[in-house]
């Protein structure tokens, strides 16, 4: 039986944020265009039930960071709709491990014991993929599907709700930082933690307690890293 997208949207929530800005329409043809992937018998990560995963672990009102990736891990099985996370019987990819890393010499502990950023999302962290799907084995694939649009739009209406954290690792991330309030907003940027950047600036970047400093600040509950 062939998959397709039918039953699968944005959050409500996220929807009605969008729409106060009539931004409401640009997730609908990326999404057309993974199912006529799916038609053609592709195989796409994340599973389609996951597309959304991001967005219904952490709703519109509750977001106060936002972390991005590029698209999603393209390897079978790895992605589960949350930027840089893995379920938990999974090994942790390299950018992770960095990622954890870096928490650690930042704010001295880190309270994962696996891959998973499932709490993150839940305290409000917006693991988002500057691309929601990608074709299996085939990386940057869906990179130009309308992703980006979609992803943009979300950058937009979260900028203007102001004092988001946004956490800008790499080159493909930093081209968000023109659409995002930096008076209202706190932006970080530093290379990316992969295994190739990691140690051209992302690595002592202390974007965690940075990120956390700017949340009480602003009377906000920091993040529990």
């Amino acid at each position: 039986m062939t998959q397709n997208c039918n039953n699968n949207s944005l959050p409500k929530n996220w929807v009605k944020a969008l729409k106060k800005h009539s931004l409401e329409q640009s997730y609908i043809n990326p999404l057309s265009k993974v199912d006529e992937e799916l038609k053609n018998n592709k195989k796409i990560a994340p599973d389609i039930n996951d597309i959304f995963r991001a967005f219904d672990l952490c709703s519109f009102h509750k977001t106060k960071v936002v972390i991005f990736g590029q698209d999603p891990y393209f390897q079978k099985g790895y992605a589960n709709g949350l930027a840089f996370s893995v379920n938990k019987n999974q090994k942790i990819p390299a950018s992770l491990k960095n990622i954890f890393i870096e928490i650690k010499n930042d704010i001295g502990k880190l309270n994962n014991s696996n891959g998973c950023l499932k709490n993150w999302a839940h305290q409000g962290v917006l693991l988002l993929n500057t691309s929601l799907t990608v074709e299996i084995s085939k990386p940057g694939s869906h990179e130009k599907i309308g992703w980006e649009n979609f992803t943009s739009d979300i950058v937009k209406i979260l900028s203007n709700k102001q004092n988001v954290v946004f956490m800008l690792w790499g080159n493909h991330a930093n081209k968000f930082k023109n659409i995002i309030d930096k008076d209202n907003n706190l932006i970080l940027s530093s290379a990316h933690p992969s295994p190739l950047s990691a140690y051209r600036g992302f690595f002592g970047n202390k974007h965690f307690s940075r990120c956390n400093k700017y949340l009480i600040n602003k009377n906000i509950a920091a993040i529990n890293w």
